[in-house]
């Protein structure tokens, strides 16, 4: 039987002299070309992370300093069209402080005046949660619960010490978030004066070539930034009265610190919110009992159901196109890179690196089109 002809890249591959080069599937070239190419982005993404968690107070300063430029730039250019430009800038920031030290010290006072009765409510609500588990269904031994008080309190006189220091160290933490605080406001003032000022200055300083590129980037990722910055406040807002109200029609004790807790807590996408809602969940189980607890529980869906289908559809999809699946790994990935200011700077951060990519993508499309 003839044998069939040889390839003519089987003749050149068999000629003598010429090195074998294997064949490679064109479909595992491709997924080897893609692979090192995702390699090469997930470094750099934990590089940054990385980065964000080694200077974590520079990071979270320039982030406040970023997050206070986009809510009171606004207000400055405002002002300034009837004040000279430095004075609407001091005007903006010293009537953000005022309001925001308004709050706090509302709350402060809110809790020091109904601290006798919280103490008292919340010894009658430990009261009825120990019957409530002495009952049905539970039908736990009252000397089993005995004895778990009884443990919690030897654990704490076995390690006062360590509660002591503890809270000492929490009086550095809190130094440290005071001259973070202290250092984005510093910032804010410089980005909201003469912020397009240092963006020229900073692209002046690169090569001609490469400063269309960057200034593109550059709006687009402010504009995103922007967008996120106020879309997450008014979600941050909106859950907050929410929550606010709903403890305060149930009753609960700290409708009001609550309430702020919900929106600090919900710039954390997706899981701050039910972390809060667990919180007041907790403080309505010790002090109106079980059932207002479950209906504060019920509360995470409605709360959940409410910021994921409306206000993150209506409020944050012109600024943040980003699939639910893609935010949840970004905060996870973010917290374990970087903790805290992580899980914060996660969804802004990739959200930017999403709208830049665009923008540089139609940029070089709207370029091939003209030629």
């Amino acid at each position: 039987m003839p044998r069939p002809a040889a390839r003519d890249s089987d003749l050149r591959q068999a000629r003598p002299g010429r090195p074998y080069v294997p064949r490679v599937n064109p479909a595992l070239q491709t997924a080897a070309a893609y692979s090192w190419r995702i390699l090469a982005v997930g470094a750099v993404v934990y590089a940054v992370f990385a980065v964000l968690g080694r200077f974590h107070e520079v990071a979270a300063a320039v982030f406040l300093g970023l997050v206070g430029t986009a809510l009171l730039r606004p207000v400055a250019d405002l002002l300034a069209r009837r004040m000279p430009r430095p004075l609407a800038v001091g005007l903006a920031l010293i009537g953000s402080a005022v309001l925001v030290l308004g709050v706090l010290s509302l709350v402060g006072e809110t809790v020091a005046n109904g601290r006798a009765g919280l103490e008292r409510e919340f010894g009658d609500g430990l009261g009825r949660i120990e019957r409530w588990l002495e009952g049905r269904p539970f039908r736990l031994n009252p000397a089993a619960l005995d004895d778990i008080k009884s443990r919690i309190g030897e654990f704490l006189s076995r390690h006062r010490s360590t509660l002591i220091s503890t809270a000492v160290s929490g009086v550095g933490r809190l130094v440290e978030v005071v001259t973070v605080f202290v250092l984005g406001l510093f910032c804010s003032v410089f980005f909201i004066h003469s912020g397009d000022r240092q963006w020229d200055w900073f692209c002046d300083q690169l090569p001609r070539a490469a400063r269309t590129r960057v200034a593109i980037a550059g709006r687009a990722a402010w504009r995103t930034f922007t967008g996120y910055t106020h879309g997450i406040l008014l979600v941050a807002a909106t859950n907050a009265v929410l929550v606010g109200l709903a403890l305060f029609a149930l009753g609960v004790p700290l409708a009001l610190p609550l309430a702020l807790l919900e929106f600090f807590a919900a710039f954390i996408p997706l899981i701050g919110s039910p972390i809060a809602l667990a919180v007041a969940a907790v403080v309505a189980l010790a002090s109106k009992g079980p059932i207002v607890a479950a209906v504060v529980i019920a509360l995470i869906v409605v709360i959940g159901q409410i910021e994921g289908h409306l206000l993150h559809p209506i409020v944050m999809s012109w600024a943040v196109r980003l699939h639910p699946v893609v935010v949840a790994l970004a905060v996870i990935g973010g917290a374990i890179a970087a903790g805290v200011l992580g899980a914060v700077v996660a969804v802004p951060l990739v959200s930017v690196l999403w709208s830049v990519h665009q923008a540089l993508r139609r940029a070089r499309e709207c370029a091939g089109t003209k030629d």
